[in-house]
């Protein structure tokens, strides 16, 4: 069983952000994500990237799941979440870059969704995930 994970948007690419455009998805090498909001989730998305808290980075890591790769990533506010909250202390992220086939445990479907395996998706769902959407795969 598979599922298709749709996370937060809590923000987007910040000026920081190294992307090749000359393909699609665009291939990021250098990633920037610039908090506009925040719903508490701890796996957030903004096209074509995913982060999540370092707390559950770790946990993916030290799980042996396959189809991913922990990367550092620059995080930042924007002046309207700085604006909106100014007391919200974000905790640290890591990039979730996704680099499997559908064989692994982390991998895109053809429209570029999230696709996890039952095993990540009982992991995933350990921790702060109320803004996701989720649905069972092919469904």
């Amino acid at each position: 069983m598979r599922f298709e994970l749709e996370p937060e948007v809590a923000g987007g690419l910040g000026e920081k952000t190294v992307m090749d455009n000359s393909q699609f998805p665009p291939r990021v090498s250098s990633l920037h994500y610039e908090f506009d909001g925040w719903l508490g989730d701890e796996l957030l998305e903004s096209f074509p990237c995913f982060i999540v808290t370092e707390t559950l980075a770790n946990k993916i890591k030290d799980s042996g799941l396959s189809g991913v790769e922990i990367l550092d990533v620059i995080i930042s506010k924007s002046s309207d979440f700085e604006e909106l909250y100014p007391n919200t202390e974000l905790p640290s992220f890591k990039w979730l870059k996704i680099d499997g086939d559908y064989s692994k445990d982390f991998s895109l479907n053809s429209e570029n969704l999230l696709l996890v395996s039952k095993s990540a998706f009982d992991l995933i769902s350990q921790f702060s995930i109320m803004n996701c959407e989720v649905r069972e795969a092919g469904t």
